[in-house]
């Protein structure tokens, strides 16, 4: 059974942070916390539960009135429940963040508002850190070949991408942000980088989790939107990152504390 607020007639919001999640445990009162305590007061949340039986759908109930929207259902996976998010939300842009994410600090809204101001601007693209180190900032469109060149959790949409593109294909459990992005920008979409870090990211999530699945994934999503020529050496090297992941990650599990 659904479960869902009621929104209340408001001004719609400058940004929407949407957060979907599915058994999240403690986590999801981290990332909502790191919303919720965002100086800039011109946001929403939005939470998308796939029927959690941790507790979650209560606490969310409890909630609710910190919430611009909410609901907790079985979902078809992550970007199905992301799809259903974005038609919640009222925000000009949308942010998502997984349960295991965080804004980075407490200016993070405040300090991208001037950068959302501009007309032009279709994604609004900043860094993202992850809790065991690694640091990804914002890619140039030109290396769109090469793999996802855009980190959602450190990215703003206009919300109005998602009803004229048609938001993510949820036939793709994992690389589905990467076959939006490349819509986008086959299709003029401006990209703009800015130097603030956005979010930090638990590691080991669904696009990190190192399984080859992921990198066929890839593959397969390269395919659709660049000639097999173009695809046929960054193909080769979604292998080499693939077995190079393997490799550390064995060594690492392996390692003596």
């Amino acid at each position: 059974m659904a479960t869902a607020t009621l929104r209340c007639p408001m001004p719609a919001p400058l940004i929407s942070v949407i957060i979907v999640c599915r058994n999240p445990g403690p986590a999801l009162r981290t990332a909502l916390g790191s919303v919720w305590q965002q100086e800039a007061g011109d946001h929403e949340v939005v939470v998308v539960d796939g029927a959690s039986t941790d507790g979650t759908r209560e606490w969310l109930a409890e909630q609710s009135a910190r919430l611009g929207a909410w609901v907790s259902e079985p979902d078809g996976g992550v970007y199905d429940a992301m799809n259903k998010a974005f038609r919640l939300a009222q925000g000009e842009w949308v942010l998502f963040l997984g349960a295991d994410d965080r804004l980075a600090d407490r200016g993070v809204l405040t300090a991208v508002k001037p950068d959302l101001k501009n007309p032009t601007a279709g994604v609004v693209v900043g860094e993202a850190a992850y809790d065991d180190g690694r640091v990804y900032r914002s890619g140039a469109t030109g290396s769109a070949v090469q793999r996802n060149f855009v980190h959602h959790q450190a990215a703003f949409y206009r919300r109005t991408l998602f009803e004229k593109h048609g938001g993510f294909d949820a036939t793709l459990p994992t690389r589905a942000d990467y076959d939006f992005n490349l819509r986008l920008m086959q299709a003029g979409t401006v990209f703009q980088s800015v130097r603030a870090r956005i979010a930090v990211c638990g590691s080991g999530g669904l696009s990190d989790s190192g399984r080859w699945s992921g990198y066929r994934e890839e593959i397969t999503v390269r395919h659709r939107h660049f000639p097999a020529w173009r695809c046929w050496l960054w193909d080769a090297g979604s292998g080499v990152r693939y077995l190079r992941k393997k490799i550390v990650r064995s060594f690492a599990s392996t390692r003596p504390e």
